[in-house]
C-alpha cells in the first residue's frame, strides 16, 4: 500500500523515530526531509539521519553531520565530511549509539566515496574507495555491522568490538552480484533477518543470519525500491522509499507509484532505532 504519494526524486533514509513515534525519510535529490506532517528543505543534500532525542536528527549532509532541531527547523554542524564532488547517501545509527554513513560521488564516480561512523564526538573514515554506499545495518545483539557497495552487488560483513569499532576485516556475506542485482538500503529485524531494498527489481528481499533467501515484498509500479525501514506502533510495518532517479517520461508512465513511499503492515517485526550518543 501506498503510505505517502508525495514523490521522491531519491528516496532514502527512512527512519522511525521511536519517542516521537513517526516516521522521517529524506529525498536527496530534492534536499528535502520529509515526515507525514512536514517537509524541510536544505541548501545541500540531505540522505540520512539517526535520532538524538526527542526533537533532535543527526543528518548526514552532503557537507558533513548536522544536528538538527524538528522544533524550530534549525541545524548546527557536528562534523565536516566530503568535497564538492561528493554527497551523502545511506546511513543508520548502531546498537552502541555511533552512527554509520557512506559518501559518494555526484555523478557517481568509482571509488571516491567512503563508509565513516561518528561516535561520541569521533569521526572515523572506516572504508574508503567506496563507490555507492548502502546497506547499513547492524545485527540485533550489536556485534556485527553490513553495508555494501552497489556497485559490486556484494553485501558485507563486519565484526565489531564493544564500543562498536570495526574488530578485523570484513567478508562478503552476500554475493548479489552473480544474480544481477543491486543492494540499497537494508535493515534488521527482531528475528536477526536482512530485509534488503534492491534497487531496479522492485522489491525488499528477505535473507535469513545465514544470507538465504527466504521472502520478497514487492513495491508495485515502483522499480526502485530503495531503503527499508520498521515502523509503527509496535514496530510491524515495513516501510519502503522508492526513487525517480534515472527514469524517462516514459518509464515514470509505466510505473506511477515510483518515488512513493510504501508501507506494509504485518510484515515481521523490527528493532527500535538506537539513539545516537553526542
Amino acid at each position: 500500500m501506498i503510505f505517502d504519494t508525495r514523490p521522491c526524486e531519491l528516496g532514502e533514509g527512512a527512519l522511525w523515530h521511536p519517542l516521537r513515534e513517526e516516521l522521517f525519510w529524506f529525498d536527496i535529490l530534492n534536499r528535502t526531509l520529509h515526515s507525514a506532517a512536514q517537509s524541510w528543505t536544505f541548501a545541500h543534500y540531505v540522505s540520512a539521519a539517526g535520532w538524538m532525542a526527542r526533537d533532535e536528527l543527526l543528518i548526514a549532509s552532503e557537507t558533513g553531520l548536522l544536528r538538527f532541531d524538528l522544533t524550530t527547523g534549525s541545524h548546527s554542524p557536528v562534523a565536516s565530511v566530503g568535497t564538492a564532488v561528493t554527497r551523502s547517501n545511506d546511513g543508520r545509527a548502531d546498537r552502541q549509539g555511533g552512527f554509520w554513513f557512506g559518501t559518494m560521488g555526484k555523478k557517481t564516480e568509482k571509488g571516491v566515496g567512503a563508509i565513516w561512523r561518528w561516535y561520541r564526538g569521533e569521526l572515523r573514515q572506516l572504508y574508503p574507495g567506496i563507490t555507492i554506499p548502502n546497506a547499513i545495518c547492524f545485527t540485533e545483539d550489536g556485534a556485527a555491522a553490513h553495508f555494501a557497495d552497489t556497485a559490486t552487488g556484494q553485501v558485507m560483513k563486519v565484526a565489531l568490538d564493544a564500543q562498536g569499532w570495526p574488530r578485523g576485516e570484513p567478508h562478503v556475506w552476500l554475493d548479489l552480484d552473480r544474480a544481477g542485482l543491486n543492494p540499497d538500503g537494508a535493515v534488521i529485524d527482531a528475528e536477526g533477518r536482512f530485509w534488503n531494498a534492491q534497487w531496479g527489481a522492485g522489491r525488499v528481499a528477505c535473507y535469513g543470519p545465514d544470507g538465504v533467501f527466504l521472502e520478497a515484498v514487492e513495491t508495485p509500479d515502483a522499480p526502485h525500491a530503495s531503503c527499508p525501514a520498521f515502523g509503527g506502533a509496535d514496530l510491524s510495518t515495513l516501510f519502503v522509499t522508492t526513487a525517480l532517479e534515472h527514469m524517462d517520461a516514459e518509464a515514470r508512465a509505466r510505473h506511477p507509484a515510483s518515488g512513493q513511499l510504501f508501507a506494509f503492515p504485518g510484515v515481521a517485526r523490527g528493532l527500535a532505532e538506537p539513539r545516537v550518543i553526542a
